[in-house]
């Protein structure tokens, strides 16, 4: 990871690095923890809010940071909203309003990132971007939907995901990251009132191209906890 950062004439702190913990057991997690690291990227409600709990007992001290990067599904916005850092995978006003909703009723604020599919391929989630530089009609629906998430007043967008397709080598998923950072650029023009501040992207296999390509968060599984059964 440093490597690649200083490849690109990055500055090393520009670049976070979330341990993806889902599957895992909580001594995982905890000798993460133990290992200086903060930021910890889960799938499922299900699994994540019990696994916060008991690390959060086991290391009273600790200073760990949540991340929801899996799919939400709009009827489970009231497990999830106000209860992680930031959610990685808005994928939908209509998702955006249910949280929205729920932190309303709470009292409290959600930090979000809206996913985004611009690659096409069919079995990720997002917001359908694909061609969304020469496709008009793409480009204003995904415009309209940030407007009115925009209004929301208990979320924060901070930034874009997206997920690149399983390649084979890692270059090929330049085209893109460099979509995703393009369309950022796009939006911080369109959007100068929100923040624009992250670019989620990059795993395992293509997280070094991820951060040549502007990633400020990167999404290790594997490399860290190693193979899932």
């Amino acid at each position: 990871m440093a490597e690649a950062v200083s490849k690109s004439r990055r500055s090393y702190g520009e670049v976070g690095l979330i341990a993806v913990s889902k599957t895992f057991p909580v001594e995982a997690v905890l000798e993460a923890i133990d290992a200086r690291q903060v930021d910890f990227g889960e799938n499922r409600a299900e699994e994540a809010l019990p696994k916060m709990m008991r690390v959060a007992e086991q290391r009273l001290n600790a200073s760990v940071c949540w991340h929801l990067i899996g799919h939400v599904q709009s009827r489970k916005a009231k497990d999830v909203a106000g209860k992680f850092a930031l959610i990685h995978s808005v994928d939908s006003a209509r998702l955006a309003d249910k949280l929205n909703a729920v932190c309303q009723a709470n009292g409290t604020h959600q930090d979000i990132l809206l996913e985004c599919n611009v690659s096409g391929e069919d079995s990720k989630e997002g917001f359908a971007l694909s061609g969304w530089q020469t496709d008009v009609a793409v480009m204003n629906r995904f415009v309209r939907a940030v407007e009115s998430i925009s209004t929301l007043p208990r979320l924060r967008v901070r930034g874009l995901m997206t997920m690149a397709p399983v390649v084979a080598q890692p270059d090929d998923a330049r085209p893109v990251f460099a979509s995703l950072r393009t369309l950022r650029d796009t939006l911080r023009e369109r959007f100068p009132n929100l923040s624009w501040d992250h670019l989620s992207m990059g795993m395992t296999d293509d997280f070094e191209v991820a951060i040549a390509e502007g990633a400020t968060m990167i999404r290790i599984g594997r490399a860290i906890f190693g193979g899932r059964a």
